[in-house]
């Protein structure tokens, strides 16, 4: 749901909520990253990002996750959106007139490389995945990477709004796990990777 906006020196940024109440999903209204995504769950290796630099900078920021077309900012437990809003806001604005990249080295690839072994069945899964599952978790803020498949199991981690999500959990068991075991037999379950 939109919830607020902010328009400044002839940038308009959207803010939305997203399911997880401790992150804000930020729509500059233009590009973040040209393809991938970066995820920064801590201030460790925020020196790739000069726009994650500039957000950790806020003291209550906790992680950053950027996306195509958006960030993600996770705030501290005992942080207040109204508090902190302003400085997050000023820090994105900071970022786009000061023509630095989000990233100073392209995003790696989202999804681990399959086996051999399985190699057709992980393609069916990463294509599930990219294609039901990824574009769904991106309209709230977040991203599902693969890391494997391994006797029956997929193994996933959520990224940006879904990562420490209170619904995190029922959306891997109950909506990806039946999404996958309906069309790919030979899942069994998932499980999550922190």
């Amino acid at each position: 749901m939109l919830r607020c906006s902010e328009v400044r020196l002839g940038m308009f940024i959207q803010t939305e909520e997203t399911p997880n109440p401790a992150t804000l999903k930020f729509l500059p209204g233009s590009e973040v990253l040209g393809t991938g995504t970066a995820d920064f769950p801590n201030r460790d290796g925020a020196d790739k990002s000069p726009l994650a630099q500039r957000l950790f900078g806020v003291a209550e920021v906790t992680a950053v996750f950027l996306g195509g077309d958006f960030i993600t900012v996770t705030k501290s437990p005992d942080a207040d959106w109204q508090v902190l809003k302003p400085a997050v806001l000023g820090a994105i604005m900071e970022h786009f007139t000061s023509g630095d990249p989000a990233l100073r080295e392209a995003a790696g690839p989202v999804h681990a490389a399959g086996d051999g072994e399985n190699e057709e069945v992980v393609s069916q899964i990463v294509e599930l995945l990219d294609t039901r599952v990824r574009p769904a978790v991106a309209m709230d803020g977040g991203d599902i990477v693969f890391h494997g498949f391994e006797d029956g199991v997929v193994f996933l981690t959520m990224q940006g709004a879904c990562a420490g999500c209170p619904s995190s959990t029922a959306t891997l068991k109950m909506g990806i796990e039946n999404l996958l075991r309906h069309y790919v037999p030979e899942v069994d379950e998932v499980q999550a990777v922190s």
